[in-house]
């Protein structure tokens, strides 16, 4: 099948090439034209392991191509997505749209026969509605049919995830709209994926009830973490005891110092607002993205108090930038309210991330970014460990503390045994942990 891909980000890239490696022939298009050259000469604009080589492949085989005019994928497109950025608006945490709706208008005078128009993009109920409007307003002629189709990759492991998804939601009641995503998502029938199907709306809510349920959940561990600092718990045991149960399960369970990225935070938001406009609140997702707001802030006083509380002229080494591991993506990340804290209370900051030193240049300041953790370690009075990259896992802790002033290791994410650190005399403090 020919499918055209509008947006060359995280999700448009990912899903473009995971599709054209299904055998479908595919164009990614962007308004970018310094992205799509670099993309022409191999180069990809985002950090995700294996997507390099995916691409690669795919454009010698010639399945895919990048293009800034869509002109030509369009008219020869099975399937248009709909893969561009649904950042919060600024004042009021809505979704922003506004490139949804400039895709819809363009892809409306481009139609060719009939074409199947998916939304990919994480948009709010009723969305779907206003691109088939828009498109109907402008082309009355058209014969088309609108589709939500949401996304579940995780950074980090996106082509895995839509490799092997654990369901394909579509959202859609034309018959003949329905064979063309069955046609689309063939491949996953030899892994048995199931593929749900339902009306366009209900599709669109099953995207911010999912993401809006797993922040809940990790933000549910995390004050499960604080109560366990009260009473001498840990944690870690917890999660375990309560994730064997097949009714919770143990994903998202790790306490840390808070979510971030590019869809919780946004999502959950605009979920609020999506449902405070509807005369239908929802109580615990307001609550969630309060508190989890406020922990990303607090968690510089824990670093405070392993230096008993005076941070003024004292330098902190941070391991980890990014929001995750195996991404280079910053936005919301935790590291960008703990840092601009951590100097508020007079500390000197200094850091390494394996991927997101350069976008993290750019957003934070005064930060002198190193090539490596040792170098971090370095004259450091406290080590924070804020995201867990594999590297940081292993760290020769002795050498780790002849380099500090002193040996204090604040870990975040618990990737580290407390009494093995305390072994190596160093002050260790944790979440959730004794």
């Amino acid at each position: 099948m020919h499918v055209a891909m509008i947006g060359t980000g995280y999700v448009g890239l990912v899903s473009g090439a995971c599709f054209a490696d299904f055998g479908h022939t595919v164009t990614c298009i962007d308004k970018d034209a310094s992205k799509i050259e670099r993309l022409r000469g191999g180069g990809i604009p985002i950090y995700e392991p294996g997507l390099d080589l995916l691409v690669a492949q795919n454009v010698k085989a010639g399945r895919l191509s990048f293009d800034t005019e869509a002109a030509e994928a369009i008219h020869k497109a099975d399937a248009v997505f709909i893969a561009v950025g649904t950042p919060s608006r600024r004042g009021d945490g809505h979704a922003d749209l506004s490139y949804v709706y400039a895709a819809a208008k363009e892809i409306a005078g481009l139609l060719n026969g009939f074409t199947v128009i998916v939304t990919k993009s994480t948009v709010p109920v009723g969305t779907g509605d206003e691109i088939e409007k828009i498109i109907r307003e402008a082309r009355p002629d058209a014969q088309f049919a609108v589709v939500s189709n949401p996304e579940f990759l995780r950074e980090g492991a996106a082509i895995e995830d839509f490799k092997r998804p654990d369901r394909v939601v579509v959202g859609t009641d034309d018959p003949r709209a329905r064979a063309v995503m069955t046609e689309l998502y063939r491949p996953l029938y030899l892994n048995e994926t199931p593929i749900v199907f339902t009306t366009r709306r209900t599709s669109e809510l099953i995207k911010y009830a999912a993401n809006a349920f797993l922040a809940l959940k990790i933000t549910f561990i995390n004050e499960i973490a604080d109560l366990c600092e009260a009473l001498g718990a840990d944690v870690q045991q917890v999660a375990r005891g309560i994730g064997l149960d097949k009714r919770i399960g143990n994903k998202f369970l790790n306490a840390g110092p808070g979510y971030g990225g590019s869809c919780f935070p946004k999502d959950t938001l605009a979920l609020v607002r999506t449902a405070t406009d509807a005369g239908s609140p929802v109580r615990l997702i307001e609550t969630t993205v309060k508190v989890n707001d406020e922990r990303k802030k607090n968690m510089a006083g824990k670093v405070s108090d392993a230096l008993s509380g005076d941070l003024a002229g004292k330098t902190v080494g941070v391991l980890g930038l990014a929001f995750k591991p195996n991404t280079d993506d910053m936005r919301d990340a935790p590291s960008l309210d703990i840092i601009p804290a951590l100097q508020a209370m007079g500390a000197r900051v200094q850091a390494f991330d394996p991927e997101s030193g350069h976008e993290a240049r750019q957003l934070l300041r005064d930060v002198d970014f190193k090539d490596n953790p040792y170098d971090v370690a370095h004259d450091a009075d406290v080590l924070v460990i804020i995201t867990e990259w594999d590297q940081f896992r292993a760290l020769d802790l002795d050498r780790v503390k002849l380099l500090m002033k002193a040996p204090v290791l604040v870990d975040l994410r618990n990737i580290y045994k407390p009494d093995e650190v305390r072994s190596r005399g160093f002050k260790y403090a944790s979440i959730g942990r004794a």
